[in-house]
């Protein structure tokens, strides 16, 4: 069965390979919506010119696809509203050392 928390499970190991930290703790995942075996994730870069988008589009779909059930990804970036720091979760913030 495809649910948040092993959607949210998967999206941990994907690491931003500029930081290091995974992007559910940089606060790149906006939304995650499930309907049967399609999940959709709505997300961020840290910076609209980011060159990593297409490799955050290709690593996040690859994560999800490892759930058993899912059968279609559908990846949204936005900038609206940009990402900051204040969406890092505190274990981020302490790995980056913005304590």
């Amino acid at each position: 069965m495809v649910t948040r928390k092993r959607v949210t499970a998967k999206l941990r190991k994907v690491i931003d390979p500029e930081l290091g930290v995974n992007i559910v703790d940089l606060g790149l995942v906006y939304k995650i919506v499930i309907h049967g075996g399609k999940v959709s994730v709505l997300m961020t870069l840290t910076t609209p010119g980011c060159p990593l988008g297409g490799v955050f589009e290709e690593l996040v779909s690859g994560a999800i696809r490892k759930i058993p059930g899912v059968n279609e990804v559908a990846i949204e970036l936005t900038f609206d509203p940009p990402w900051t720091q204040e969406l890092m979760s505190e274990a981020a913030k302490a790995q980056l050392g913005f304590d």
